[in-house]
């Protein structure tokens, strides 16, 4: 055994690495490599020495060093005579770049976010790997609703997201699907995962939307198991989006048990998405808590902006059972307005009387 440990030394001081290829990823020349290098191991030299020993001429020595010296690889002593050419300390160097490379990132990032957000409306997956990835990202992006089918047994894989969006605020409508008619709701486990949770032994499609203007549709069989040989549809388009939550609220949402509501948030609070507005209004009122909403929207019969602040009446809604509304997609609250009953629905809405394009929910003073 050679206990003086042979080529040992070389692994220690870093000669085993490729120096010369990773100078070079920095834009420095094969010369300026050769140069730098010569440098290092004199310390510091007359431009003459470090021509002879790079093999380059005198006159490219001192070019090159003025390049190396703007990078922060070297410094010029020009205030002596005959000029030398020191090496910077290594670690010096180093930090620099590093530096550098770290300063670029937020520049990177907003560039590379942009061409995220141009994305194709429509994109085929034909991976299950890839539309977990996709559900995942479009969850952490939301802001104001999601509302997710999803198999029960895979639930863990986004479990965590969902909770996090909970947390941020947004309202969760999750539909848990081949749950056995046999489970108890209790053993779902599913506190925290949504604003509220229903649960299907069927095996419906994973359907997923985020803020009315992103999603996915995939056969149930593909988010389910690998290797399916199905193909789902990841979307990006804001007319589409009302499609698939309607599907999702007027054929999935009542066929499903409910096995979770969230308890009403602290007031006064004013949410993006008017469905969330009006699923905390009937949380509160079933908690016999009186709401007044202040809205902000324009008249459906004429277009007018308005103005008005009224208590909470009544409630239309679907979203928690049992279900009052009289088709699966109305959502809207009854005002009272100095003894008038004005009714007040979401963006598009037309057989309510006011369009509201804001609300903010207030406790009721007693």
């Amino acid at each position: 055994m050679d206990t003086d440990g042979g080529d040992a030394p070389d692994a220690v001081d870093g000669r085993d690495v490729d120096v010369e290829s990773l100078l070079k990823r920095f834009g420095l020349s094969d010369k300026e490599v050769d140069t730098y290098l010569t440098l290092l191991e004199h310390g510091e030299a007359k431009a003459s020495t470090v021509a002879e020993a790079a093999g380059v001429s005198k006159r490219y020595v001192y070019s090159a060093s003025e390049e190396l010296e703007a990078r922060g690889f070297v410094t010029v002593n020009d205030h002596v005579t005959p000029t030398t050419i020191r090496a910077n300390p290594p670690a010096e160097v180093v930090d620099r770049l590093a530096a550098d490379a770290e300063s670029m990132r937020p520049a990177l990032e907003a560039r590379f976010s942009r061409a995220e957000t141009t994305q194709e409306p429509f994109e085929v997956v034909k991976s299950r790997v890839t539309v977990v990835k996709r559900i995942r990202r479009a969850i952490e992006e939301a802001t104001m609703e999601v509302a997710l089918s999803f198999p029960l047994d895979r639930l863990d894989e986004v479990a965590d997201d969902l909770r996090a969006a909970v947390d941020r605020g947004v309202l969760v409508l999750l539909i848990v699907t081949g749950v056995d008619e046999s489970v108890d709701d209790r053993t779902l486990d599913l506190d925290g995962v949504a604003s509220a949770a229903r649960a299907w032994s069927q095996p419906m499609p994973s359907m997923l939307t985020v803020d009315g203007r992103t999603g996915v549709v995939a056969p149930a069989e593909m988010v389910a198991r690998s290797n399916s040989g199905k193909q789902a549809i990841v979307f990006s388009q804001q007319q589409l989006g009302p499609v698939i939550v309607g599907s999702f609220l007027g054929n999935y949402w009542p066929a499903a048990a409910e096995v979770v509501v969230a308890d009403p948030a602290p007031l006064p609070a004013s949410y993006g998405d008017f469905r969330h507005t009006v699923f905390q209004a009937e949380l509160h009122r079933r908690a016999a808590d009186g709401v007044v909403a202040h809205v902000t929207g324009r008249l459906t019969a004429t277009g007018e902006e308005v103005t008005l602040t009224g208590e909470v009446v009544a409630v239309n809604q679907g979203l928690v059972a049992p279900a009052n509304n009289d088709f699966p997609i109305q959502h809207t609250l009854t005002l009272d307005v100095d003894g008038d009953h004005v009714t007040v629905g979401g963006l598009g809405a037309f057989v309510e009387d006011v369009e509201a394009e804001r609300v903010e929910l207030r406790p009721l003073e007693s």
